[in-house]
């Protein structure tokens, strides 16, 4: 996580870490996200999604903070969403000492509507989208 996280303001790896926050934020990731207008399209319309099933008024100020920070403006976001991974998955394009890696996530939320505790917990998982990002995760790995 170091090769990742670095450059990262430590205020936003203190407590509670929000992934779609670092990963939005220009303390964050945000300068090293090398497709960052379509990432955000991606976080922000997942999010929306999430608000519209839930409700909930903390997703939604998450919302708000997040389409205030700085970002690429594009002109028509869904030019921004190319290839294959279109209607699959927007992969997350990083810049970093060892190189541009790309990783694909999976979010998973733990617990039911109807358990409090559990219902706030997800968690977000990056795997390797290509053979290079694999190898170098690897290699990166090794060396830690």
């Amino acid at each position: 996580m170091s090769h990742l996280l670095a450059g990262v303001t430590p205020y936003l790896l203190e407590g509670d870490v929000n992934v779609l926050r670092l990963s939005l934020h220009p303390d964050g990731l945000a300068s090293r996200i090398l497709n960052l207008a379509e990432w955000r399209h991606h976080v922000l319309t997942r999010l929306a999604h999430e608000i519209e099933r839930s409700a909930d008024p903390a997703l939604a100020a998450l919302r708000d903070e997040l389409e205030a920070l700085p970002h690429p403006r594009v002109m028509r976001p869904d030019r921004a969403v190319h290839g294959h991974f279109q209607t699959i998955a927007v992969p997350l394009r990083l810049k970093s000492s060892a190189g541009p890696l790309s990783f694909l996530t999976t979010t998973t939320v733990f617990g039911t509507a109807v358990d409090v505790t559990l219902s706030e917990v997800t968690i977000e998982a990056f795997f390797p989208a290509d053979k290079e990002t694999a190898d170098t995760m690897a290699l990166l790995n090794e060396r830690a």
